[in-house]
């Protein structure tokens, strides 16, 4: 008797051995989109396109702006053009100014690239008759 239950009691053991649970390192492994990159030619026109809509409203063109403003970059001029004149449709004077502080907070310390892009702007500033914020003397806040 006391051989029978000493191999159930053995079998037992062996089987609580065998179903302990295993714990293992995750493999790591990568989720690679397999879309298609967006060239700096298309996130352009992406943007110009969008600034250009005529039913653009006050709220999406802030929209827009806060996304763009969002992204590690400084928008090329011909993105603030399309929205320098999306400001000037909807009469949003302030909006246009607040545009033009964004592009030199972005710019950061590279002092070389806000006037370029007022460079660039001139034209449509003048055409617009918006001033830029050195213009208005509220940059020395």
């Amino acid at each position: 008797m006391l051989p029978a239950a000493l191999r159930i009691s053995a079998a037992g053991v062996r089987s609580l051995a065998r179903t302990r649970p295993s714990y293992s390192a995750s493999v790591a492994s990568r989720c690679y989109s397999h879309a298609k990159a967006e060239t700096d030619e298309e996130f352009d026109a992406r943007w110009v396109t969008y600034f250009s809509k005529p039913d653009l409203d006050a709220w999406e063109l802030r929209k827009g702006m806060n996304t763009l403003i969002g992204y590690d970059l400084v928008p090329e001029p011909k993105i603030l053009d399309s929205a320098l004149r999306a400001c000037r449709r909807l009469n949003d004077l302030a909006s246009a100014i607040r545009i033009l502080e964004a592009v030199k907070d972005k710019s950061g310390p590279h002092k070389d690239i806000y006037p370029f892009v007022i460079q660039e702007l001139r034209p449509t500033l003048t055409e617009l008759g918006i001033s830029t914020p050195e213009e208005l003397g509220i940059d020395k806040a």
